[in-house]
């Protein structure tokens, strides 16, 4: 097995924890993405030292596509810094320019001189620019 292929097994695992830890069941995962249970089952077995076969490309469409589990969930499949995020149908260009307009003033206040941390970033002001990033990410992403 390549360390490709054990890191990916790692994932689904990941995957069956977190569903677990949040309540979300096979068979309702099954019925919403239209994966027979047995199969779905193999991909992400309950059993923390199960091999789990591989989950192919379209078993994580069919996770997507029917919504049958959050995309932070299915995210853990890829790799580190990589998630999924469902983008918007149609831009808004307005709320695009407000949310960069607002991320681009917070940061001008954390760079003030009398901020905090005076031109560095202090762990507050480095919050209220993640808080500021978030909805810019997913609006553009």
């Amino acid at each position: 097995m390549s360390d490709g292929s054990a890191i990916v097994k790692q994932r689904q695992l990941a995957v069956r924890r977190e569903m677990d830890r949040r309540g979300i069941s096979l068979k309702a995962v099954s019925m919403d993405s239209g994966i027979p249970y047995p199969t779905l089952a193999s991909y992400l077995p309950a059993d923390p030292l199960a091999d789990p076969a591989q989950i192919p490309g379209g078993a994580i469409y069919s996770l997507i596509h029917g919504n049958a589990l959050p995309s932070d969930i299915v995210s853990l499949l890829l790799p580190d810094g990589w998630q999924i995020v469902r983008a918007d149908e149609g831009l808004d260009h307005d709320t695009i320019e407000d949310l960069c307009r607002n991320y681009v003033a917070t940061k001008a206040r954390a760079h003030h001189k009398d901020s905090p941390a005076g031109r560095e970033i202090s762990d507050c002001e480095r919050e209220a620019l993640n808080v500021a990033y978030l909805p810019l990410k997913g609006k553009v992403a």
